[in-house]
């Protein structure tokens, strides 16, 4: 194989995370699951609880020289609102909230920039409160989470589709 890295973020439900990167050339795998709590091995039912500190997040391990990173952040700005702490569209609590956790220094000063560059751009009337973090311990979700936009087709378009994620995005970014 190819050299790989990781990236890991968190924007919302899981579920809807995997498909935007899943369809990209140098993406090898993406796999839906917790990071940055206090909980070993916490469970999608520890997790929605809210208390254990961990966000739903996704893991893409890619080949930066097939899609670089940047390109991995541009996709994931245009999947989230960065401006709401709260959770993400109808998905609201802690384990709902934004994030990019970054894996070596490279990729903090990249996220940073990134984000400076959309505070900057004028697109969001209100500030970007997505955290960058040091990327702790990832665990996977269970079996049931993994590719659930394949695996659950016609849960996963009727959770989107009420969800306001889709809306969002077209106008936002829709230019």
């Amino acid at each position: 194989m190819a050299h790989t890295t990781h990236a890991t973020f968190a924007g919302g439900c899981f579920w809807c995370m995997v498909k935007p990167f899943d369809q990209w050339d140098g993406v090898h795998r993406v796999i839906s699951g917790y990071t940055g709590g206090e909980l070993v091995n916490p469970t999608y039912e520890d997790v929605k609880t809210g208390t254990t500190g961990h966000y739903e997040a996704v893991q893409i391990t890619f080949d930066p020289s097939i899609i670089s990173y940047e390109t991995i952040l541009d996709v994931y700005w245009r999947q989230i609102d960065p401006t709401d702490d709260g959770g993400q569209f109808h998905d609201r609590g802690a384990a709902y909230r934004t994030a990019i956790f970054y894996h070596d220094s490279e990729q903090h000063r990249q996220a940073t920039a990134a984000k400076a560059a959309l505070e900057q751009s004028g697109r969001f009337s209100k500030p970007i409160v997505t955290k960058i973090l040091p990327a702790t311990t990832f665990y996977p979700a269970e079996a049931a989470h993994q590719n659930f936009y394949q695996t659950h087709a016609d849960v996963y378009e009727e959770d989107r589709a009420k969800s306001g994620r889709d809306e969002f995005i077209q106008d936002t970014w829709d230019d």
